[in-house]
């Protein structure tokens, strides 16, 4: 079940970004749980103090106590995997919005036609994110990894070292192996010695894919185009 919290301190618009998230969630056949906030800091404390998990979270910026842009920068370590989808007036937080890596920016002088699209395509998102390991096991070991936690894979000599968000580790197989053993299209050669996984690549420029995390990837020239074309296909069918 895919858990959502709504935060505004306008009574009004908490209702009506409720009515719009259970839509949504109808309209992608999602089971889906729905929390209403209008002070900041209760969620804060659901979230950091009782545990609270939620998978998307939509957060108006201009509220008292703690600012949107205020929570989501402290949610963050306790849910780094949880979207956000930020509700503001004022155009100048989009690039700190970038900044938190928030999934949409909504203005809300547009919120009836951007913010129903944006709730869908993180539904959607999520559900391609969840259900799916890569397992290595050996003699001694056996370990399951989340694919939505796998950021990219590398040729190390005779192993492929898989990078996740936690942390790395190594299996004694060609990356054309794994590759084939994860069988899921989000995982794309973007080198003869890289795969990396779609749904963490921000964007491509100056011959490298950009990660949510940061990391930069090289790509091969005779690469390049094709891995373009991967990415925007993808997203294009998905999203």
């Amino acid at each position: 079940m895919l858990r959502i919290a709504i935060c505004d301190d306008d009574s009004a618009a908490v209702q009506s970004n409720r009515n719009i998230a259970e839509d949504c969630l109808k309209q992608c056949g999602t089971a889906g749980e729905i929390s209403a906030y209008t002070h900041s800091e209760n969620l804060l404390y659901d979230i950091t103090e009782d545990g609270f998990f939620f998978d998307l979270i939509l957060l108006d910026i201009e509220m008292p106590g703690s600012t949107g842009m205020e929570l989501a920068g402290a949610v963050r370590p306790f849910l780094p995997n949880v979207k956000i989808i930020f509700i503001t007036s004022h155009i100048k937080y989009a690039i700190d919005a970038f900044e938190l890596s928030i999934f949409r920016y909504v203005p809300k002088n547009d919120i009836a036609r951007r913010l129903p699209a944006a709730v869908c395509d993180a539904i959607r998102l999520i559900g391609l994110e969840d259900g799916k390991f890569y397992t290595i096991q050996t003699n001694s070991r056996l370990e399951k990894i989340p694919y939505k936690e796998i950021l990219y894979i590398e040729r190390d000599g005779k192993n492929a070292s898989i990078a996740t968000v936690s942390g790395a580790a190594k299996v004694r197989k060609s990356l054309q192996q794994v590759h084939g053993e994860l069988g899921a299209e989000e995982f794309i050669f973007i080198d003869r010695g890289c795969i990396v996984n779609m749904i963490h690549v921000m964007q491509v420029r100056d011959g490298g894919v950009v990660l949510k995390n940061g990391a930069v990837l090289p790509v091969s020239r005779s690469h390049l185009q094709e891995v373009k074309a991967q990415i925007n296909a993808y997203w294009g069918n998905h999203i």
